[in-house]
């Protein structure tokens, strides 16, 4: 069976690409911590200090450390190919959309930054089409090494300051004055796209009402639009006269 290779570097908490004085400096107080006269002859400061001397000859000696460096390489090279051969690459992230986007469509652009990708970032274009749905997933191939991954890309809806969203339906409060609630009426809002809708007003609606504007929604999967779900809001009017005792 074929031994493990001791990791010189990281017994005196260095990188590969150290210097001979940081070496040197490492091995010093690292030397001084752990002496078997300083930690009462512990065993473990023993085996300790036997690796720290160990380590220091091998990278305080030049050609002993080249020798070292390609021995410590030779089996991360041979086993790389094979972990490029078998990686899947698959990998899924969600998108936050403006509410317009799902309507009118929009170009965005995926950088995806992975550490076992050799050939560093990757950048994917996506086109999200006019009447997308919420909750819609795109699959986007990837390229070497991942060829047989792919990104899939969830598009959401993003937070509004006038609609809430539920799946495709859209939640909104329309504030009215007590007389257009007791006559009824209609009055008008502005939709998502830009355009002013009719919302019917019932006579005697009741405060927190929801009245649904037909098809003035977020797309919906299978095609057509949610509809708007308006909350109606007001404040009563309240009269206060003063008795003469």
């Amino acid at each position: 069976m074929k031994s493990v290779l001791p990791d010189h570097y990281a017994t005196l908490g260095l990188h590969r690409r150290c210097t001979a004085a940081q070496i040197r400096a490492a091995y010093r107080t690292l030397a001084k911590q752990h002496h078997p006269d300083v930690n009462n002859g512990a065993r473990d400061a023993q085996s300790r200090t036997q690796e720290l001397n160990a380590a220091h000859e091998i990278l305080s000696d030049p050609a002993r450390r080249t020798a070292y460096d390609a021995e410590l390489a030779a089996p991360e090279k041979s086993a790389a190919p094979a972990r490029r051969g078998n990686l899947s690459g698959n990998l899924t992230q969600e998108v936050h959309l403006r509410l317009e986007d799902f309507l009118r469509g929009t170009n965005l652009t995926l950088r995806v930054n992975d550490p076992a990708n050799p050939h560093g970032p990757e950048t994917y274009e996506l086109r999200v089409p006019p009447a997308t749905a919420p909750g819609t997933r795109f699959k986007i191939p990837r390229g070497e090494p991942f060829a047989r991954g792919s990104v899939t890309v969830r598009v959401k809806a993003g937070p509004d300051f006038r609609y809430k969203t539920r799946g495709s339906d859209l939640r909104c409060d329309l504030k009215i004055k007590p007389e257009r609630a007791a006559q009824g009426g209609t009055e008008m809002l502005r939709g998502l796209t830009g355009t002013m809708v009719r919302v019917t007003i019932p006579r005697g609606v009741g405060r927190g009402e929801i009245l649904r504007v037909a098809n003035e929604g977020l797309p919906r999967p299978r095609g057509g639009r949610g509809d708007l779900l308006v909350r109606v809001l007001y404040q009563p009017e309240i009269r206060v006269t003063r008795q003469r005792g």
